[in-house]
């Protein structure tokens, strides 16, 4: 494949989608953007052309077949974000396989998946979880979320693509600052389940820096990385900042998650018809202290964060990436 000087991107309406679009404008780069619903983030951009398409659907193949003519490579970054078993089996499995079905044979492929898909029923706490982690078994995921993007990944395998599978940790930005993975909200009272464990965070402008880097550099077969900032605050540390920089949460307590997890192992005969926090397979997915390194991701595609966490918050909180 020679040079690449146009990106197919999918989702491109999206959290990660968006920014995505905003860094291959930023290089140069022309994109052809794929979005469900009419987006005017563009508008009077010659550099990006706007297709409309929902790529669950059958008739999506033809479009997606031409959409991909001239592109040196896909980021796809379709899916659904939520646990709705309909929407997954249509937005993320279906959108997948007939984007699979539309492109050119040896087209490289980089698929925004997550470190969901790691297996967090194995490493002891404070473990290194890297890129050889082993992943959840086919369908056996802490949550749907998590069971969808091992399927996707599987379905972007099998298709015998030049393939980057780039797994972020949780996506944050500007509009999205908070997660679940700190604690529980029970306004304005929040619960830190606290651990020395870092936050996997990946800033939406480094996961965007990551998938144009992996879509301009050729892969070794089959590639993964995790994406997830050089900066990783603990669940204190984050907590703390968002307070100085926000004023909220107005009330923070602490508690170690150790003793959480105690109640979570306790209502494991009842777990079925409760939170996910309080099933043991999602709370440890979500608050199991890790050590998350990014040297991978560094080693093989370079870049760095941008400024250390505080004053990443700052800017997003402002709304400036």
């Amino acid at each position: 494949m020679g040079d690449v000087t146009r990106l197919l991107i999918t989702g491109a309406g999206g959290f990660i989608g968006r920014a995505t679009v905003a860094e291959a404008r930023a290089r140069g780069l022309e994109v052809t953007a794929l979005v469900r619903r009419t987006c005017g983030d563009w508008a009077g951009d010659t550099g990006v052309t706007l297709l409309t398409c929902d790529l669950a659907e059958p008739a999506s193949v033809a479009t997606i077949a031409k959409a991909a003519q001239g592109c040196g490579a896909v980021i796809h970054a379709a899916a659904h974000p939520g646990a709705d078993a309909r929407a997954i089996a249509a937005d993320t499995l279906a959108a997948t396989r007939h984007l699979l079905e539309a492109l050119p044979p040896a087209m490289r492929l980089v698929l925004v998946s997550s470190i969901a898909v790691y297996d967090l029923s194995l490493p002891a706490p404070g473990a290194v979880l890297d890129e050889g982690a082993a992943l959840c078994p086919p369908g056996h995921g802490p949550d749907p979320y998590a069971n969808a993007k091992l399927a996707q990944e599987a379905l972007c395998r099998a298709s015998g693509h030049p393939l980057w599978l780039i797994r972020p940790g949780a996506a944050w930005g500007p509009g999205r600052t908070w997660h679940a993975l700190n604690g529980v909200d029970a306004m304005p009272l929040h619960l830190t389940l606290a651990s020395e464990g870092a936050l996997p965070l990946a800033h939406v402008t480094q996961v965007a820096k990551a998938l144009v880097s992996a879509a301009l550099t050729a892969p070794e077969g089959v590639e993964a990385l995790n994406v997830v900032d050089d900066d990783l605050p603990t669940r204190g540390r984050f907590v703390a900042a968002h307070r100085r920089a926000a004023g909220w949460p107005r009330v923070a307590l602490s508690l170690p998650w150790t003793a959480w997890l105690g109640l979570a192992c306790a209502l494991r005969p009842v777990s079925a018809h409760l939170p996910g926090l309080l099933r043991e397979p999602v709370l440890r997915a979500r608050i199991l202290p890790l050590q998350w390194p990014n040297t991978a991701l560094r080693a093989r595609l370079g870049g760095r964060d941008d400024a250390p966490f505080e004053e990443m918050l700052r800017r997003s909180l402002e709304g400036r990436a």
